[in-house]
């Protein structure tokens, strides 16, 4: 199969699962078969999938993200001991695991094609990562409390796992109680890492985008606990912020040197 028959295929499939999409119409640019593609995954609940259907999704997305470029932690260069600097999209690098900067349901983005790293991570790793996240919150019991974290595998992505952690959301003037759950965010997702062998971890900039939290003050406080976290438990895990913005590139620059 090629990798429009693919998109074509996924598409159809989606549309047959719901009966307000079947009639939907699928243009012939391929960019628009992208976005429709996405925004049927985007809006699909929690639920298996034939085989046959994760076989070709599989490929599919696999296939998407090798077009996209991979970049191997080998690639990069520490701008400090065990801790790196990269921009671009946190999805096509290739580490131990990256945190997704989930909502308290925990399900992934439900809003068809939105920029948050929530949609982009559930979009390209499969369907597969709504459903083993819908079974993690029906074992809890309860919604996802600020500052802590949860692991699963990555699915179809380069890295092994994701670490899932709820942000603060900032209402009105910055507290104190805000900074110390977003510290909570990295220090739960870096103890989750240790417990579960990872070597590596790319962070991105936690409640900084729909979230609200002033991104100078986020940064300050990603380094500030990823730092305490090496010193107090010496650690050796390689800590990578991922920065998407050339503005919080140059925050973390700054901090970082």
């Amino acid at each position: 199969m090629k990798q429009i028959e693919r998109r074509k295929y996924l598409v159809q499939a989606l549309k047959q699962e719901n009966e307000h999409y079947k009639n939907l119409a699928v243009p012939d640019d391929a960019a628009e078969q992208k976005l429709l593609l996405r925004a049927l995954f985007n809006v699909r609940m929690p639920a298996p999938a034939p085989e046959e259907f994760l076989a070709v999704q599989d490929e599919y997305l696999q296939e998407e993200t090798r077009q996209k470029g991979v970049t191997e932690l080998a690639e990069l260069s520490p701008v400090q001991e065990d801790i790196y600097l990269w921009q671009g999209d946190i999805t096509t690098i290739a580490c131990d695991g990256i945190v997704n900067a989930a909502n308290s349901q925990m399900l992934g983005c439900f809003c068809p094609n939105h920029g948050c790293i929530d949609n982009a991570i559930h979009t390209y790793a499969g369907v597969q990562l709504r459903l083993e996240c819908a079974k993690l919150m029906r074992r809890q019991g309860h919604e996802e409390e600020t500052g802590r974290a949860k692991i699963t595998p990555a699915y179809n992505l380069p890295c092994r796992y994701f670490l899932h952690t709820v942000g603060p959301i900032i209402e009105g003037a910055l507290t104190r109680r805000d900074c110390e759950l977003l510290s909570s965010c990295y220090r739960s997702c870096l103890e989750l890492a240790e417990q579960n062998g990872l070597s590596s971890i790319a962070f991105c900039c936690i409640s900084t985008g729909e979230f609200r939290f002033p991104n100078d003050k986020a940064a300050q406080i990603a380094v500030q606990t990823v730092k305490e976290f090496k010193a107090q438990t010496q650690s050796e895990i390689k800590v990578i912020f991922n920065i998407f913005k050339d503005s919080d590139y140059e925050i973390y620059r700054n901090l970082l040197g």
